[in-house]
């Protein structure tokens, strides 16, 4: 049989690590559940399995090669749900739920009315998964492209306290928050890059078409005299755009791929998300959702029954900005060590005083959940102030911005013309 290396949480919120020898993955799961640990991570360690030389086999167990087999098979095929999609089946399976529907019949239900094939696919794999005997987070788990850890670690809660319908519903209320404000600043930000791309298509017309006529008009007319050195600015940047638009375009391919693989880099990654959290405008937004998406995601987590390390493991990773999740990884070996949340929360210096101050009471008064909860509905708010904010402050800055442009070339184009006419009339 195959050796798992896994990472679990026991009764008193320490981190545990070890191997276990089973037919798969799901047996790991089970065996820990029973001692009372709470799994986070199960890999299989395929090199100590060979140093044994008991690879898994595909007929290991009674049922470990069915499973198997059927593992291998919902992997090959994995499907992507939508955000949008995913929200809406989440909910449908927790009225299901709740209606007194069995799982089974609540995932092929689903099933036969998804007119989307990568929803009816999701629905077919986990219902012949719970059918064969796996759990439904098993079965949801074959899917990790469509459930991350937050969904798998919340159902695994749901399935360990009995109440899968209330873990479903506050996930869709989860889902259906985060969607509205990721929608409500997307639609802040489809105004100006509209505007910034009207822009960049006149400017670039003029530079390209028009500029030029006019350098040969002023080099006939002028016959040689030194042109204003506005004007020799703007001209040089039209030359450069159509004698060297090629390595103008690669010199530009070349920052952009520059920019991509600092990115994937951990250091250049934080470097990304600090400019970005401290940038004018859209900073204080990036902040403000950022907190509101921790407090939103740990107080569901909590208040599901995840334990606090594991919950804060799982904000950390799926906190979206680097500097937030290495802010969140102190917090969480704070409390490791015995601490509360509140005082590693402060030393971080991106979480503002009333938050520390609303955890420390929640902390106090063991109702952190509900406070976290609270403090995500504050800076939805804040957050949808600082977008109309944003709205309202973007077309003015927009018009500015483009009147200096178009008029910057228009100013530089026109002081030749007057020397000319002067010397006309002269």
């Amino acid at each position: 049989m195959p050796i798992f290396q896994y990472t679990a949480m026991d009764s008193s919120g320490k981190e545990k690590k070890g191997r276990m020898e089973a037919a798969n993955e799901q047996a790991v799961n089970s065996a820990l559940k029973e001692q009372g640990m709470f799994p986070t991570t199960i890999k299989e360690d395929k090199a100590a399995a060979a140093k044994k030389g008991t690879r898994a086999a595909p007929g290991a167990g009674p049922q470990g090669g069915k499973k198997s087999m059927m593992n291998f098979g919902l992997s090959l095929g994995a499907a992507k749900m939508k955000s949008k999609d995913l929200t809406t089946v989440t909910r449908q399976i927790a009225i299901l739920l709740d209606a007194g529907l069995p799982l089974v019949r609540s995932l092929r239900t689903l099933e036969k009315q998804a007119k989307n094939p990568a929803v009816k696919k999701v629905m077919k794999d986990s219902a012949d998964a719970v059918e064969g005997g796996a759990t439904f987070s098993e079965a949801l788990s074959q899917h990790p492209k469509t459930f991350d850890k937050l969904y798998l670690n919340m159902i695994r809660a749901g399935e360990a306290a009995g109440a899968m319908e209330v873990i479903l519903d506050r996930l869709a209320k989860f889902m259906e928050k985060a969607q509205k404000l990721a929608g409500k600043i997307k639609a802040a930000m489809i105004y100006p890059m509209v505007v910034l791309t009207i822009a960049l298509m006149i400017t670039s017309g003029l530079m390209i078409f028009i500029v030029p006529k006019f350098e040969k008009i002023f080099a006939e007319l002028l016959e040689g005299e030194k042109l204003p050195p506005l004007t020799q600015f703007v001209i040089g940047i039209s030359n450069i755009m159509q004698k060297h638009f090629i390595e103008s375009a690669i010199v530009i391919a070349i920052l952009v791929v520059i920019y991509v693989l600092v990115g994937k880099t951990k250091k250049g990654r934080y470097l990304i998300d600090w400019v970005k959290y401290r940038a004018p405008l859209f900073g204080p937004i990036i902040s403000k959702s950022s907190i509101g998406r921790f407090s939103r995601t740990l107080g569901t987590l909590m208040s599901s029954g995840v334990p606090v390390l594991n919950a804060l493991q799982i904000v950390r990773d799926t906190s979206g900005n680097e500097v937030v999740a290495n802010g969140i990884q102190k917090v969480h070996d704070a409390v490791k060590e015995g601490e509360g949340m509140a005082p590693p929360l402060a030393a971080t210096k991106i979480f503002p005083d009333m938050v520390i101050s609303m955890i420390e009471v929640g902390e106090e008064t063991g109702k952190l959940p509900d406070m976290l909860e609270k403090i995500a509905e504050t800076y939805d708010e804040e957050v949808d102030n600082a977008v109309e904010v944003l709205t309202s402050m973007i077309e003015p800055i927009m018009i500015i911005f483009l009147a200096v442009v178009v008029g910057t070339i228009v100013i530089a184009l026109f002081m030749p013309l007057i020397a000319i006419i002067n010397k006309l009339g002269g």
